[in-house]
């Protein structure tokens, strides 16, 4: 098994570890507004469905409220989660991570318009990194914030993304910020310090919250939550709470 298979194997960091952490309370704790400020649209590269709203739900609810646009790029369907499984083929979850992001949308106050599959396969982002690059540079323009997984997230498709997102930010012009998902898994809440020298948190109203809540409970693909998986839930309940904070947190 190889090293990054390691890091976010088991139950991982718990939240209660994170609610004591001194570098995350450290990190300058900012409105969406700032974000935002100048930008002229939201574009979230996201790995697999449900990444976009764990990483950044609150900031895409800010930018719709605010009338910037917001676009989604969901880069697989996330149809490997259960490989092998009799009841969950690739075609089957294919569909049901696709519905499950429109739904997710929409209690974002949002709707599937908002989003574009590009249908890469899931788990093999890096071997199609050039390709996504390319995608990447016909729809990003300077004025846009591109939002995109941290490159040392530990999930080589969410290092895919994050690297192919920063090149073509930089190729266009763009502004880049990289959200943090599985890192919440393996980083030290003890350490002294934090790995982010540029990183700040982003407030969440009680409103934003409770919207952020609604949109992770669709994917019940994933949770488990009102339906019978029949294995082991990618997010059970110990992984969702580190979603659950009033911030998210944001890597300049």
């Amino acid at each position: 098994m190889d090293a990054v298979a390691v890091r976010i194997e088991g139950r991982g960091t718990p939240e209660s570890a994170w609610e004591r952490c001194a570098w995350l309370d450290a990190l300058p704790l900012v409105e969406a507004d700032t974000v935002l400020l100048g930008a002229r649209r939201l574009i979230v590269v996201s790995p697999h469905p449900d990444d976009e709203v764990l990483g950044c739900g609150g900031l895409m609810q800010a930018a719709a409220a605010q009338g910037c646009g917001v676009q989604v790029v969901s880069v697989t369907d996330g149809e490997a989660c259960y490989p092998d499984h009799p009841r969950w083929t690739p075609a089957r979850l294919r569909d049901a991570r696709r519905r499950e992001l429109a739904a997710a949308m929409q209690a974002l106050g949002m709707d599937a318009t908002h989003v574009t599959s590009l249908g890469l396969p899931d788990g093999a982002v890096a071997r199609h990194e050039a390709d996504l690059v390319a995608h990447l540079r016909t729809c990003v323009s300077p004025g846009d914030v591109v939002l995109a997984p941290w490159i040392h997230d530990a999930h080589p498709d969410h290092e895919a993304v994050g690297r192919a997102a920063l090149a073509a930010a930089a190729l266009c012009g763009a502004r880049s910020l990289q959200y943090p998902v599985w890192a919440w898994h393996w980083l030290d809440a003890r350490s002294s310090t934090g790995p982010w020298t540029t990183a700040q948190r982003i407030a969440l109203c009680p409103d934003a919250q409770a919207r952020k809540r609604q949109a992770m409970a669709v994917f019940a693909t994933q949770t488990g939550e009102g339906e019978a998986l029949g294995c082991e839930p990618i997010l059970p309940e110990h992984v969702l709470a580190r979603f659950r904070r009033s911030f998210e947190v944001l890597i300049g």
